[in-house]
């Protein structure tokens, strides 16, 4: 009889660890509370829009392409993406603007119009990270079991390379002298929910992978790579139960039994949790179970920032608006300051706008446009009450959206959905609604981390943001290769790993309208 293997939650890294261990020949159940998949991976819809919940690009496909590939699947033929040129528009609230693409002799043509000493610099920082990266890149894919780890000579030798006695503002500075130039390629430390001044050098590497390997839209939005990935996992044999929320994990001593949900009861051989780490461990685990991460222990960890998102549905196109744009505080370190540490609510705060409709008409009615607009926030905190600051908050968003051109779009909204820090907390069952999980910093990251193989309790592993590597599509999914190869080595069960190259789309700009209206079906 097949091992049976329960999976808590159908977020990124449960699917993909559905389809990985459904293809290994293991009997998989993924109960998902919510009534759809993909946690923040997932379409909300209204009126005709359809928005991101979450991530609004893919970046650094390669691990999905061999997650994919490992299954019999393409990524490319089941999700067709379009890669962005260019990939994002920064506005800097101090003066300058940069239209960042891939072309490298464009790029620096862009960073000479702000700071002609720092262009020359961009093809240097380019090619460091990608040694960086390639070096690193067996770190960020095996898992870390303990501190024996950590003194490898592996590892030891990479010291001198990933610097990780500087923060990442301190490593750019190594390149570039403008600070609005080093904030060019620092801001992506808030795809871990950290600030650049915080944040370790190493993460140096987000900014590279979008350079180096695009930043994509999947058509239809990153819901459907998802639902793709759902698919492919049930056909495999996996099933899926959606609306059905785990109420307790069922243990004898610390060992997995089985879970209890709203509706029956379920044995397993293996517990796999993709649900928000630390809500998982105080809702669902007892507490005298847990060793390194009782809810004393928890209370004393970072968490990252949260996020004030209004996703709007709005009457015309805009078409002079790139597909990402991005803000940036004219007093940035202020407002981070406001963020992370006074835990209070910015009068000029830094935003992202996200207005897929100049490449993705499936998104919106025709003569209107889908538009996202995140502001990075305090994590849940006493000096915030979302009740009463909501309603004014939402005044200070929209009126920031003036700096980037749009003056009058509260006339044109026809459908809005708002969620505040509070939402993502309570509804969404995010602790503290810390929507990157647990802080990136040194003290938390590699074996500091909650362990793929979790190291309180037996027959339990993780995956998602809240284990290693971290948060962020790729190193979520890339947490499922790591869970799903420990779970079968423990089994003494084969993993099969593809690294065969996978054929993409060709890239694109936003001007060029042929492949869009391909992959549409325009």
């Amino acid at each position: 009889m097949a091992k049976q293997v329960v999976i808590v939650g159908a977020g990124p890294g449960g699917l993909a660890t559905a389809m990985l261990l459904a293809r290994a020949g293991i009997s998989v159940r993924v109960l998902e509370r919510q009534p759809h998949v993909g946690g923040r991976t997932s379409t909300l819809s209204g009126k005709g829009f359809r928005f991101d919940l979450g991530p609004t690009f893919f970046l650094y496909p390669r691990v999905l392409e061999e997650i994919f590939a490992a299954v019999g699947a393409n990524l490319h033929r089941e999700v067709p993406m379009v890669r962005l040129d260019p990939q994002y528009h920064l506005v800097f609230g101090a003066g300058g603007e940069l239209r960042c693409t891939p072309n490298v002799a464009r790029m620096q043509e862009q960073v000479a119009a702000i700071s002609p000493a720092d262009a020359e610099s961009f093809p240097r920082f380019l090619a460091d990270n990608r040694v960086k990266l390639e070096r690193f890149r067996s770190i960020l894919e095996r898992p870390w079991l303990g501190w024996k780890d950590v003194v490898s000579p592996a590892l030891l030798k990479m010291l001198p390379l990933v610097r990780p006695w500087l923060s990442l503002d301190q490593e750019l500075g190594r390149y570039f002298r403008d600070p609005r130039i080093r904030l060019a390629f620092a801001f992506q430390s808030k795809y871990l929910g950290m600030s650049p001044f915080q944040c370790p050098s190493l993460f140096s590497i987000l900014s590279f992978l979008e350079y180096e390997h695009g930043v994509w839209h999947p058509i239809g939005g990153c819901g459907e790579v998802s639902r793709a990935m759902a698919r492919i996992a049930e056909q495999l044999g996996a099933e899926i139960s959606l609306n059905e929320d785990v109420e307790e994990i069922l243990f004898e001593g610390k060992r997995v039994k089985g879970v209890r949900t709203s509706q029956s009861e379920y044995s397993c051989d293996a517990l796999v949790i993709n649900a928000d780490f630390a809500r998982a461990m105080t809702r669902l685990v007892p507490d005298h179970l847990r060793r390194n991460w009782t809810n004393r222990r928890l209370a004393k960890k970072r968490f990252s920032c949260s996020t004030y998102m209004l996703y709007l549905g709005v009457r015309g196109e805009f078409r002079h608006l790139a597909h990402h744009t991005i803000y940036m505080s004219k007093d940035y370190t202020q407002n981070l300051e406001d963020i992370e540490k006074r835990h209070v609510l910015s009068e000029d705060p830094s935003f992202y706008l996200h207005n897929p409709s100049v490449t993705d008409p499936s998104l919106a009615p025709p003569g209107h446009s889908s538009l996202y607009l995140l502001v990075p926030v305090s994590h849940q905190h006493s000096n915030i009450d979302w009740r009463q600051e909501a309603p004014r908050y939402r005044k200070v968003a929209l009126k920031q959206l003036a700096k980037i051109g749009l003056d009058d779009i509260e006339s044109r909204i026809c459908f809005e959905h708002q969620i505040t820090p509070a939402d993502w907390d309570q509804k969404y069952q995010i602790h503290l609604g810390a929507t990157f999980n647990l802080a990136h910093n040194l003290g938390q990251m590699l074996h500091l981390r909650p362990r793929n193989r979790f190291e309180d309790l037996e027959g339990v592993y993780l995956t998602g943001g809240g284990t290693h590597p971290g948060s962020g599509l790729p190193v979520i999914y890339e947490s499922a290769r790591i869970t799903s190869r420990l779970l079968l080595q423990d089994w003494d069960l084969p993993f099969e790993h593809c690294q065969v190259p996978v054929e993409r789309p060709l890239s694109v700009d936003r001007t060029t309208c042929s492949l869009q209206k391909m992959v549409i079906g325009g």
